[in-house]
């Protein structure tokens, strides 16, 4: 113990530690400062090359993205030449374009007012679709510029634009782009083999992606470089995360025309390779320099220290008994001198004490071996006895099994006779975890399954002898030299395998193999008490929780059967009433509004609404003046057409304003105001939706007009009493107004001229206050036997625009009051 003790003063605080210190760190320190400024000078140089390069690729790309829209809105200007005034040939040179310009998928014509009078695909063509586009962002920004450039969108995950061009007469052509021809601009060859580039919008969406970039229409705004450049317009930071959260040197340029922003990326982790090369030499040399030194150390340290180093342990182990130690100096000075009389010395003391130091160790060793064998073996049968846990026999076992045997290493296998394979279970001398062959050994052909099979231990004196063999290789490694391996069978069959390892090579002796047998026989008791017990355990556990799924699984099936009969029968009245609401609303919507048709049908007593009563109601009566010659002179197809049109705009405005659509007959119309629903500014309502007809309507006719129909539109509106209700039979009902109001209206609609309104004196008296009109001369109408007084409805007043709202309001007011 002194002797190690002074070795290891020596060694930390001596003249020997003092020489190896102060090389090896000397040698450290020059090679470690020399690498680190090697690897500073080459980081910077190579940061700053690939951020060169990249930004050089993102300013070519981005201009030719530049370039190549400049050149698609060239070609488009083609389509709005002047020359091309008909709706024929701006359809030609549409088709045309379509053809030469793959990228652009569609076109479209607006017109100065923003309705859309020709749209063309590649597959469809659509004439007169009239949609209104006078708010979109495409007609007022070109409207205004010229030329409007609009944000970039998604469809079906492909990215488009439109460009927007304004022609010299007002109108405005739409095209449609596709912008895969983008992801031609960011192929390998422009970006390179490592690298990675994509193409973003002003939100951060991605328009175009390289092969290892980020999927198209993945929203990167949380990346912090695009962060910065959405943020301030400006550039990248030259580093940032790209979207699978890895670092990545990062630079990108604008396309500024379009607001857009090309990023070139390149994984840290790759451009950062030759660094990592040069800190792995960096780390061999300095590894090569400490060796070189420690090795140079310590031999200048030995030849001057060994000798006395040498002396000085020498003396203290004779001076602790130990008379078979000789120093060994060859100085050829005094210090040798001196070895060789304490070895002498030493010499004479050893064979004096040599005999009887023999004896009591033989009789000390066959006395400790009885009684260690036989603790042994109580001790196990003790761990048999007291614990059913295989993982707490085992170790205790194989620590048993290493003392009784003063071997270096113990091994026990259990056997999985399903796979016929010999796995580890415990071990001592080798490492349980450490990855090999040994863990899992074939029965067949190995040590193992013979000892297992014959029922007897086999011994290997040398292991170098044995034939090659996954259990051999690793205790050779390890520095065993020879094995004993011992079965653990039983009447059940085999259990598995106990193998004892020794660094010495030899027999062993016969007393060791009987006993390792009755320790074998104690250790198969343990392991089969202990695999009954898991199995038993285990199998408990297995039906306890069964169980208890089982009744988990009745209570929520009781619950879910419970829930289901109050969901059904709720469902079955609920679909009940709505029943009766859609019938309802099906026999009301033939002549009424949606509106009223829904307010009646939801709620309850309304239905007496549609009996037989009589009422005050105001009729207007409308249609088209030459439509009879219009029939006669054109074809069917066009005529429905035109009437189609017209209904659709009459139609619309029956409903905003609440009337009550009584029948039509071709080109007539006929509308109730006041029934059944009652209105208080039932008048007011007639006479607001007339001069809306007029206007609408007559913009219309003007359409027609370029089509080469001469058509007119002419409204008659009275106010009087008159029987309503519903006529007819069960499968055909109507909701009609029986009285001489409704035939004033209709004559006052045929003395009507193209665009004029023409209204009984008493609804002109009722709005007097709030429209521009005249009185006309009486007009004699057949059907009656006075003249009839009548004015003309000029306008509604601006001022008060809001009077039907206004007065619907009062109306109400005072009748809650």
């Amino acid at each position: 113990m002194n002797e190690v003790k002074d070795r290891v003063w020596f060694l930390r605080e001596g003249l020997f530690a003092k020489y190896v210190v102060a090389l090896v760190g000397l040698v450290v320190f020059v090679l470690a400062v020399n690498g680190a400024m090697e690897i500073w000078i080459t980081y910077r140089g190579i940061k700053s090359s690939l951020s060169d390069g990249m930004s050089e690729k993102a300013q070519a790309t981005a201009k030719r993205i530049e370039q190549s829209v400049a050149d698609l809105e060239r070609q488009i200007s083609w389509v709005t030449r002047a020359s091309s005034n008909t709706l024929d040939l701006r359809r030609a040179d549409y088709t045309q374009l379509l053809r030469q310009v793959p990228q652009v998928s569609q076109l479209s014509l607006l017109s100065s007012n923003g309705r859309e009078q020709l749209r063309l695909t590649r597959q469809t063509v659509t004439l007169g679709s009239n949609a209104d586009f006078s708010r979109d962002v495409r007609f007022t920004e070109t409207v205004s510029r010229g030329t409007s450039f609009a944000p970039a969108y998604l469809r079906d995950q492909r990215p488009f634009m439109s460009i927007a061009l304004s022609h010299a007469d007002g109108s405005i052509t739409v095209a449609e782009i596709d912008l895969d021809f983008l992801d031609d601009l960011l192929g390998d060859d422009q970006v390179g083999r490592v690298a990675s580039a994509y193409v973003i919008d002003p939100k951060g969406e991605v328009l175009a992606s390289s092969a290892r970039g980020p999927e198209v229409g993945k929203n990167l705004a949380a990346l912090p470089q695009v962060a910065a450049v959405i943020a301030s317009g400006g550039r990248a930071p030259a580093s940032g995360t790209d979207s699978r959260g890895d670092a990545v040197l990062t630079t990108s340029r604008p396309v500024a025309k379009l607001g857009w922003h090309v990023f070139f990326e390149q994984p840290t982790a790759q451009a950062l390779t030759p660094i990592r090369d040069q800190l792995v030499r960096i780390a061999m040399l300095i590894a090569l320099g400490l060796v070189v030194a420690i090795i140079a150390g310590t031999m200048m340290a030995r030849r001057m220290l060994v000798p006395i180093t040498a002396l000085q342990a020498g003396a203290r182990r004779l001076g602790a008994g130990d008379f078979g130690h000789r120093i060994e100096v060859k100085t050829s000075d005094e210090l040798e001198e001196l070895a060789n009389q304490f070895n002498g010395m030493a010499g004479q003391l050893a064979e004096t004490y040599s005999n009887l130091e023999a004896k009591v160790k033989e009789r000390t060793r066959d006395l400790a071996q009885s009684i260690n064998e036989l603790k042994v073996l109580e001790e196990v049968g003790r761990a048999v006895a007291s614990s059913l846990d295989l993982n707490a026999v085992l170790p205790t076992v194989a620590a048993r099994a290493l003392e009784i045997t003063h071997a270096d290493a113990v091994l026990i296998y259990s056997y999985d006779a399903g796979n016929h394979q010999f796995s580890l279970a415990e071990s001592i001398g080798i490492d349980k975890a450490a990855e090999g062959s040994h863990r899992a050994i074939d029965a067949d052909n190995s040590p193992l399954g013979e000892a297992a099979t014959s029922g007897e231990p086999i011994a290997i004196p040398q292991l170098g002898a044995m034939r090659e063999h996954p259990l051999r290789d690793v205790a050779i490694e390890a520095g065993y030299n020879s094995v004993l391996v011992v079965p653990l069978v039983d009447q059940t069959g085999i259990l598995g395998s106990l193998v004892v390892l020794r660094q010495n090579a030899g027999e062993f002796s016969a007393n060791l193999i009987g006993l390792m047998k009755t320790f074998a026989h104690q250790a198969v008791l343990a392991m089969r008490n202990a695999r009954l017990f898991t199995e038993v355990d285990h199998k408990s556990r297995e039906l306890l929780a069964a169980n208890d799924i089982v009744r988990e699984q009745a209570d929520k099936l009781q619950e879910q059967t419970d829930q289901l009969r109050d969901w059904n029968r709720s469902l079955e009245e609920r679909v009940e009433t709505q029943l009766g609401e859609i019938e309802r609303i099906r026999r009301l919507e033939r002549f009424l509004a949606p509106q009223v048709a829904q307010l009646i049908a939801s709620s309850d007593g309304h239905e007496g609404l549609l009996d037989s009563h009589r009422r005050e109601v105001t009729v207007v009566f409308c249609d088209l003046r030459g439509f009879t010659s219009f029939t006669e002179t054109t074809e069917p197809e066009e005529a429905m057409n035109v009437l189609r049109e017209y209904h659709a705009a009459l139609g619309e405005l029956i409903f905003k304003y609440e009337g009550t659509l009584d029948r039509y007959a071709g080109d007539g119309v006929m509308i109730l105001f006041n029934a059944p629903i009652q209105f208080d500014d039932h008048t007011a309502r007639a006479v607001r939706m007339a001069v809306e007809m007029r206007d609408t309507i007559g913009q219309l006719t003007e359409k027609w007009r370029n089509r080469g129909h001469n058509l007119g539109f002419g409204i008659g509106i009275a106010l009087g009493y008159a029987t309503l209700g519903q006529i007819g039979f069960e499968q055909r009902l109507e909701y009609a107004a029986i009285g001489s109001v409704t035939n004033l209206a209709s004559r006052l609609c045929d003395e009507a001229k193209a665009n004029q309104i023409v209204v009984s004196r008493r609804v002109y008296g009722m709005v007097e206050p709030w429209v521009e009109g005249r009185p006309i001369d009486d007009l004699n109408l057949k059907g009656f036997n006075h003249p009839i007084l009548a004015a003309e409805i000029m306008s509604w007043r601006e001022e008060v625009d809001n009077v039907v709202d206004a007065a619907t309001a009062a109306a109400r007011r005072k009748k809650s009051s």
